[in-house]
């Protein structure tokens, strides 16, 4: 989606974050127990926290930027880009890293690129195969995934989103698999292969289409960051007034909700 704020702003970014010098990126996770936070000049890493807890991500995300801004020598106002992990994920976790970075946003005047968490975990893939089906735990026995495929040029890593990210159960997540597999090779790419390991013996059983399973780090700040960056480049930035995660799913409170009873 294309930035959707007042040219004001767009003018901001163009002024104070220009492509042709380097770019310094403060890009966050917190959709998960494996949150980070990573600092980047352009797409070069240079500096990371991440740590693995049952506690959610979004309850320490302070005190590890305090610590990685005062290993690197930094301030908030240092940054030329904010990138987010937009979703899917944490209700809680999301709703904290987002107005932590529209509140960056608004006050140094700098963009927010929003990324995809599905897109962070494609974006690591070492298969070669044209299509990716980035796969995340969603609790309460289901999946988020959703179908990338190669859209860049030969050398380039673009992804496209076919369709829409879903959460299902990992039975219907079969059903989808097992019917694009009879038509085309495919790589699962998660960091939790135990939760598909299942759906690709099943279609090892039926002889369908190639299946294979692409484990990668949990840890999705750095790729927030490049993909960020390469948003950023092409003009792909949020406004931070409108700017919300995308649950997928509805909250436990919408689930919960009852209408009062007719009078």
């Amino acid at each position: 989606m294309k930035f959707a704020g007042s040219r004001g702003f767009y003018e901001v970014w163009q002024r104070n974050c220009p492509i042709i010098g380097h770019v310094l990126i403060l890009a966050l996770d917190t959709s998960s127990p494996a949150g980070s936070i990573a600092v980047l000049r352009d797409e070069k890493v240079i500096g990371t926290v991440s740590t693995w807890t049952d506690e959610i991500y979004s309850s320490r995300i302070f005190r590890h930027l305090e610590f990685l801004l005062g290993e690197l020598s930094l301030g908030l106002d240092a940054f030329d880009l904010f990138a987010v992990a937009a979703g899917p994920g944490s209700f809680t976790g999301l709703r904290v890293g987002l107005a932590a970075v529209k509140g960056w946003a608004e006050v140094y005047r700098k963009p927010i690129a929003a990324v995809s968490a599905l897109e962070a975990v494609a974006a690591q893939s070492h298969s070669q195969g044209p299509l990716l089906v980035p796969v995340l735990d969603a609790r309460r026995g289901q999946v988020y995934f959703g179908f990338y495929r190669r859209a860049g040029a030969q050398g380039e890593d673009a992804l496209a989103l076919e369709g829409e990210e879903c959460v299902m159960t990992p039975e219907e997540f079969a059903e989808i698999l097992l019917a694009r597999a009879a038509i085309e090779n495919l790589a699962i790419i998660t960091p939790v292969p135990e939760l598909v390991s299942g759906v690709v013996s099943r279609c090892e059983t039926t002889r369908t289409g190639r299946i294979s399973i692409d484990r990668v780090p949990a840890v999705l700040a750095p790729q927030v960051g490049q993909l960020g960056y390469e948003k950023a480049k092409r003009g792909e930035l949020a406004d931070p007034l409108t700017l919300d995660a995308n649950y997928i799913r509805r909250s436990d409170a919408e689930l919960h909700w009852k209408r009062p009873p007719e009078s």
